[in-house]
């Protein structure tokens, strides 16, 4: 059986930017299990995927623009201090969640001084060339329920 739209595909990744750096992997895990052609996982991916049976071994160089984006340097801005909490220990890394214009977002703190704090509003891994090494463990046709709703039910899920 072929990824299909609509068809439940499983597989295992490691995923890796082009200086070789790990940046996910389901290996040692349980695999990924998605909804083929409902927009589940990244486009780029999807798309070297379709017609893929169990058995497919490959790596998928996926480009900026078929994963997370470019990086958008207007997402990345300063805000007063006093805006967070005087009590709150902001430091780099940390995830904060702020609303704009688009409703609830997530912002990385990637700098803090003395007037205020730096944020990012660009997902970790826009910019970056995405290589996925795959590997289809099966396909199988979607439930009735799991085409209702858009994405595979694990064992046990239910809504």
């Amino acid at each position: 059986m072929k990824a299909a739209h609509g068809r439940v595909v499983a597989l295992h990744y490691t995923l890796t930017d082009d200086e070789g750096l790990l940046l996910d992997s389901s290996r040692g895990h349980e695999p990924l299990v998605y909804l083929h052609g409902y927009g589940n996982i990244i486009r780029g991916l999807e798309t070297a995927l379709e017609g893929c049976e169990a058995g497919f071994l490959s790596t998928v160089k996926v480009a900026p623009a078929d994963g997370y984006g470019a990086f958008n340097p207007e997402a990345v801005f300063e805000v007063p201090r006093g805006q967070f909490p005087p009590e709150e220990d902001i430091q780099v890394g940390m995830e904060v969640r702020g609303e704009n214009e688009h409703g609830l977002m997530a912002f990385r703190v990637v700098a803090v001084n003395d007037r205020g704090v730096v944020l990012d509003g660009n997902h970790p891994m826009a910019g970056k060339n995405l290589n996925f090494d795959v590997e289809v463990l099966g396909v199988r046709d979607a439930t009735a329920q799991e085409l209702s709703h858009g994405h595979v039910h694990a064992h046990g899920h239910d809504h």
